[in-house]
């Protein structure tokens, strides 16, 4: 049944991503790609402490909101695409400075959603 979780989980991840992208993106700014990744980071790392950690979870339950609901939110990929289009049309400022905000406050964003829920006791 893990296939299950992980199937259903990446659905609806993945429609939470797409509804952010048309509510938050800008022209010129992927501010809901650049979203997904921050507030993912931050959830996996509370998802981590509370499914893993103290075993909150099922082994199947903790699939469904990792690998599935934050796989299909999170956006690599596409982080990743925006990058490379912005260096391919000349703006090479903005995609380091898009690619260094994303990595430095993303991984942020997860130690956050660690300690945060490390607190929570």
């Amino acid at each position: 049944m893990a296939w299950v979780a992980v199937a259903v989980g990446g659905a609806v991840g993945s429609l939470l991503r797409y509804v952010l992208a048309l509510v938050a993106n800008q022209p010129g700014w992927p501010v809901g790609t650049w979203l997904a990744n921050i507030i993912g980071s931050f959830a996996i790392g509370v998802l981590f402490v509370i499914g893993k950690e103290r075993g909150g979870f099922s082994p199947e339950l903790y699939l469904l909101f990792t690998t599935g609901i934050m796989g299909g939110f999170t956006t690599f990929s596409t982080f990743s695409l925006e990058v490379v289009s912005f260096w391919g049309g000349g703006q090479w400022l903005r995609g380091l400075v898009y690619a260094l905000l994303s990595i430095v406050v993303g991984l942020l964003s997860c130690a956050a959603g660690i300690w945060l829920a490390r607190q929570m006791q």
